[in-house]
């Protein structure tokens, strides 16, 4: 229960630190809405997204107005497209992206997430025919994101998978080249996908989901570094370990809002309430940055030696307070370091003190991944697929999940900006080290076997 102090700090919060829900995502399962026929499947997915959805939007902003508190994007996740769509063409399935952008433009929703592969021990037929549908898909559509599960602890890693999806990274990068490869924004390679993520591009509904369900992303980095400066104004001797009791506190006043809206949202629409997700998401403001909390917490700036140390006091005291607020927390549950959604990380990697191998080695305390990262244009397929199979390898091993989200900007150099616009922000190209020694590696195929830690049984 929380005390009149904690009450207090809750409402300063609402009053001045805008605190937000960052997502609250309804799940839509296309189960039944499967067809031979495609003209009758899409217009089955149409009909049950505008049932389930329409409301969405203006509930979700009637409870946030009613609490003081924005929910920043309303969001649709459905039954990966791989599995309901299965008996389909990559030419048809390019068709079902486009009818999942239209439903979603017609019930309001910022982006729609499912049109999703889980492809960690081999390839199905409708596997192989969404992912190849990836560049025409996505470049052709607005608010259809992807998602591509190549690995996990107990698979190991399909490193045909990886090495398919370089060439398909790089094929929608130029398919969409006067927007700085934008369509590459909107893919996400997984390690460990969990069913539940609210947040794109990797959101989708788990075969073992309900037939609906609702979804929160909380987020708050800007509160947390407020909550950080306000201790250290008043007592600039605290340490590390009373700093993260200080972080842990915070996650817990900010997830229980998140878990309220959620719930409250849920009842509404009359559909079972899911998961809150803890991620710490940044946006482009000022005033939203993961970064800044790392300069709170005496960096010069993320990126500079301390910073996986740091990030794993952080990642950890949010998932404790997180943890203690809600029975049902979910989906990814880490903080975001996202190159181009956040200032002050992009402006890190502008300076030089982030570079592909530090934001690497910090994945590895963290749970999503390399997350927008800007890379030059001529960057091979064979390179990316290599960088992908080194972040899908600290997911195995590590037993959790991680992903990567990789950007070849075309006719673009490191040093140069990239430009993506609204939510996604923009960011500074960062060069790849040794490009093109990888290429004989990721030829070789096959699936790297499970670790020895899979074997839990």
């Amino acid at each position: 229960m929380l005390s009149d102090r904690e009450i207090l700090s809750t409402l300063e919060m609402l009053k001045n630190e805008h605190l937000d829900v960052r997502t609250v995502t309804l799940g839509i399962s296309l189960m039944d809405c499967i067809s031979h026929d495609l003209d009758r499947f899409m217009k089955q997915v149409r009909t049950k997204i505008r049932a389930l959805a329409g409301s969405l939007v203006p509930v979700c902003n009637e409870i946030g107005d009613k609490y003081g508190i924005p929910v920043v994007n309303k969001r649709i996740a459905v039954s990966p497209i791989s599995l309901a769509g299965a008996s389909f063409s990559s030419a048809e399935l390019v068709k079902v992206a486009q009818t999942l952008d239209e439903a979603a433009s017609e019930v309001s929703v910022d982006f729609i997430g499912g049109y999703t592969a889980l492809v960690e021990k081999g390839f199905s037929r409708g596997d192989l025919a969404l992912i190849e549908a990836l560049p025409e898909a996505l470049s052709t559509t607005r608010r259809v994101c992807a998602s591509v599960n190549v690995a996990s602890t107990r698979a190991g890693i399909n490193m045909d998978a990886v090495n398919l999806m370089g060439r398909i990274i790089k094929a929608a990068a130029e398919m969409t080249a006067e927007a700085d490869g934008v369509a590459c924004a909107k893919i996400c390679v997984f390690a460990n996908i969990p069913q539940d993520i609210p947040f794109m591009a990797g959101a989708y509904l788990g075969v073992g989901e309900p037939d609906t369900v609702i979804n929160v992303g909380v987020s708050g980095p800007g509160v947390v570094k407020k909550a950080i400066d306000r201790a250290l104004a008043g007592n600039p001797r605290l340490t590390l370990g009373q700093l993260s009791d200080l972080i842990k506190k915070t996650a817990f006043k900010v997830t229980s809002v998140g878990e309220l809206i959620g719930r409250e949202v849920a009842e509404r629409l009359e559909v079972p309430f899911g998961i809150v997700d803890l991620s710490l998401a940044p946006t482009p403001n000022v005033g939203d940055s993961v970064g800044e909390i790392f300069q709170s917490l005496g960096l010069a700036g993320i990126g500079v030696p301390g910073s996986t140390a740091l990030l794993a006091l952080l990642n950890d005291a949010v998932k404790k307070g997180g943890a203690f607020a809600s029975c049902y927390v979910g989906g990814l549950s880490g903080a975001f370091i996202p190159l181009s959604e956040d200032l002050h990380i992009s402006e890190a990697a502008r300076k030089g003190y982030l570079c592909l191998e530090k934001l690497e080695a910090m994945t590895s305390v963290c749970s999503v991944g390399l997350d927008m990262i800007a890379i030059p244009g001529d960057t091979s397929a064979g390179t990316i697929a290599a960088i992908i199979a080194d972040e899908m390898a600290i997911g195995v091993m590590n037993k959790k999940t991680t992903a990567a989200r990789l950007i070849p900007v075309p006719r673009k150099k490191a040093g140069e900006k990239a430009f993506f616009g609204g939510l996604l922000g923009e960011a500074t190209i960062i060069p790849v080290q040794n490009s093109g020694g990888s290429e004989n590696f990721v030829r070789l195929g096959g699936r790297i076997p499970a670790p020895i830690q899979s074997l839990v049984n």
